[in-house]
């Protein structure tokens, strides 16, 4: 029997967990080729909306974009990598090249005798490997926490115009390691994001980010927004097609986007 051979299905991570793979730098690459995300999902292949979803998440993570929208005009518009989503490419494919030789050589010096035991290990990582249900995903930085009676209030810095507030337990702001400066993870589901296309009066919800429409996903029911915000990232909401009709929302149109601080959920490297 030969030698087991592993893959390198390589993810780059950073302290708050897996932000680059094999199919989102296969993204990245076809659309520096084509200058569209249509085109480019199609190629992967992954649908469109699948592919949207990465490029919001993937420029919500990254300290600089690394997909920007090009304008409409006389050919249409489109995207484009930045010359820093080009180096992330070039970096990740040359570790990859690296991970493989090594992965080749330690297969290599397995014994028979030990491909149980390589065989229990790949299952293992099958079952660790998670993956998030929240459409928002926001990598920032712990800029402040108000400590109450049984909760706390922790503020994320995710860049220099948007800052998201979470509320938590005092026992997961221990469990988490919450302090000024650390690194987290701030999680929203689309369905908890609502949105508005003037300002409200006397609103309650703790966040609330304006932005542009991109996009609108419909669906049967609900049509899925995203909203880009002026750094460059983005956020979704889930709205019911009346109410988008309602709140005459179309691409290019400004909204505000709302959610509760109860909404949001916190993740950290402990």
């Amino acid at each position: 029997m030969n030698a087991p051979r592993f893959l390198a299905r390589m993810s780059l991570e950073t302290a708050i967990g897996a932000e680059l793979s094999g199919t989102r730098i296969r993204l990245l690459e076809q659309i520096d080729l084509k200058g569209s995300i249509n085109r480019a999902s199609r190629a992967v292949p992954i649908s469109y909306k699948a592919a949207w979803e990465a490029i919001d998440t993937l420029n919500n993570l990254s300290p600089e974009p690394l997909v920007i929208r090009l304008a409409g005009g006389p050919g249409g518009g489109g995207s484009q990598l930045t010359d820093y989503g080009r180096r992330v490419v070039a970096l990740y494919r040359a570790l990859e090249g690296e991970y493989q030789s090594t992965l080749d050589r330690v297969a290599g010096q397995l014994s028979e005798a030990h491909q149980g035991d390589v065989l229990a290990f790949q299952k293992l990582m099958r079952r660790m490997r998670m993956v998030s249900s929240a459409r928002n995903q926001f990598s920032g930085v712990v800029s402040g926490i108000t400590i109450g009676p049984v909760e706390a209030e922790v503020r994320v810095k995710v860049d220099e115009a948007t800052e998201i507030a979470s509320v938590v337990t005092l026992a997961s702001l221990e469990n988490l390691g919450l302090a000024e400066g650390v690194e987290v993870l701030a999680l929203v589901k689309a369905s908890s994001v609502m949105l508005a296309s003037g300002p409200i009066a006397g609103l309650s919800a703790r966040n609330q980010l304006w932005g542009e429409v991109t996009v609108i996903h419909p669906g049967p029911v609900n049509n899925e927004i995203s909203l880009a915000l002026p750094s460059g990232r983005s956020i979704a909401a889930v709205v019911t097609h009346t109410s988008c009709e309602s709140l005459g929302l179309q691409p290019g149109h400004r909204a505000c986007a709302f959610f509760k601080a109860s909404s949001v959920i916190l993740a950290s490297q402990v």
